[in-house]
């Protein structure tokens, strides 16, 4: 791998757990320092790599750099951080920044539920989430949440002066709690995976780095004794069962390929295979998540039998999907699993009824439902879809209908 490829790679991977472990080493009131010591780290790489090539074991060489800076801020800040000062005449060690697997590995998770507290919103949560755990860009972020990168860093300081306030401390909380704070650190992971999954602000269909960390962090969770709950084990069961299909979804030119035109044989059985694990593993205690049903939904996605079965199955789980958490996304891929199994008339009178203007799905499933049956409409739709596509995948994607229709 290139070092103009490889340290966007190792920034992906290494710069949340180096992050987490020196928050964990500081505490949330120098996590700006943290953050600053883990982004002059690669800063450090880019310019030496440059120079001398990159390393044998380039994250072996990060730890080791992140370790003397943070050892020499720790040195400089003696004078004006009296919590810190007795261990600098103490004498500093290298141990004490301990980068060790295990050490890394617990930092995360527990700088997850640290985060994930709840004296600050579930909104700066995420966003938090996103930028120290997955290290993303404020610009990325603010596309994540559809904002603007002012209110994304108003959100985010107003966020780190709520941790510092509280003085919350990075451990995982109580077994009480666990399950009140699990919900935002699922919806981060969730929302990582989706970014990647379907990424807008790098204008790329698939970014499956992003994904392949989602299920990472997850299985963080799922392999935690306190952690490793139903609904944990839900998500890492969709996730697998979406990320099978990677490979069948992009053609040679980067082009989307549409689900009813994937070749089966490109998907990953493995894969497959884990999410039905997990699924597995999920079907315990006695509640029902959304991520339980949207997995369940995925299975019948990796049953390529166009059957009536499968459909009536995929509706009546969309159907309890939208009872437990309604979104705009669950309610379009109802109607088109409606038109699967009820036939497009009816599916056209439900679609029209949500009328979601401004999202180019939206005109695009009804670009679907009406071919056929009105064409005229049909390129009405598509023609509206391709104003609102955001990405240059999609356009391509709709112009394709356009011109057949054409």
């Amino acid at each position: 791998m290139e070092q103009q490829e490889l340290i966007p790679h190792l920034f992906r991977t290494e710069y949340r757990k180096i992050v987490s472990v020196l928050c964990k080493r500081f505490g949330f009131d120098q996590m700006e320092t943290a953050e600053d010591i883990a982004s002059d780290t690669f800063m450090t790489a880019a310019q030496i790599w440059a120079l001398q090539g990159i390393p044998a074991n380039p994250v072996a060489w990060l730890y080791h750099v992140a370790k003397n800076k943070a050892k020499n801020h720790l040195q400089r800040v003696a004078t004006f951080n009296t919590k810190v000062a007795p261990q600098i005449a103490a004498g500093v060690t290298e141990d004490e920044i301990d980068l060790s697997p295990q050490n890394i590995n617990d930092s995360q998770l527990q700088m997850m539920f640290a985060i994930c507290h709840p004296a600050i919103s579930p909104e700066a949560q995420i966003g938090l989430s996103l930028r120290i755990l997955c290290g993303f860009g404020i610009e990325e972020i603010a596309d994540a949440f559809l904002s603007n990168k002012e209110t994304i860093n108003k959100r985010l300081y107003r966020a780190r002066e709520k941790l510092r306030e509280e003085k919350i401390k990075i451990e995982l909380p109580g077994l009480t709690e666990i399950d009140e704070r699990l919900s935002a650190v699922l919806a981060t992971i969730y929302l990582l995976f989706s970014e990647g999954y379907y990424s807008i602000s790098n204008n790329k269909t698939v970014r499956k780095e992003l994904c392949f960390e989602a299920m990472r962090l997850c299985q963080m969770l799922v392999e935690n004794k306190y952690t490793g709950k139903p609904a944990v084990n839900a998500l890492l069961s969709l996730m697998c069962f979406q990320a099978s299909r990677f490979e069948a979804r992009i053609d040679k030119n980067g082009e989307l390929i549409l689900y009813e035109e994937q070749d089966v044989n490109l998907w990953d059985a493995d894969l497959i295979s884990q999410g039905g694990y997990y699924l597995h593993c999920s079907a315990s205690g006695n509640q029902l998540s959304k991520y339980h049903l949207e997995a369940t939904i995925a299975w019948w996605s990796t049953q390529k039998a166009d059957t009536p079965e499968k459909w009536e199955n995929v509706l009546q789980l969309y159907n309890r999907l939208l009872q437990i958490e309604y979104s705009p996304v669950a309610a379009l891929n109802r109607t088109y699993a409606l038109s699967k199994a009820n036939g497009k008339p009816e599916a056209i009178k439900e679609a029209e009824k949500l009328n979601l203007t401004t999202n180019h799905f939206y005109f695009t499933l009804l670009g679907e439902l009406y071919t056929d049956i009105n064409n005229l409409k049909a390129l009405q739709h598509f023609q509206k879809a391709l104003e609102l596509a955001k990405t240059q995948n999609d356009k391509q994607t709709i112009q394709k209908k356009i011109d057949r229709l054409s």
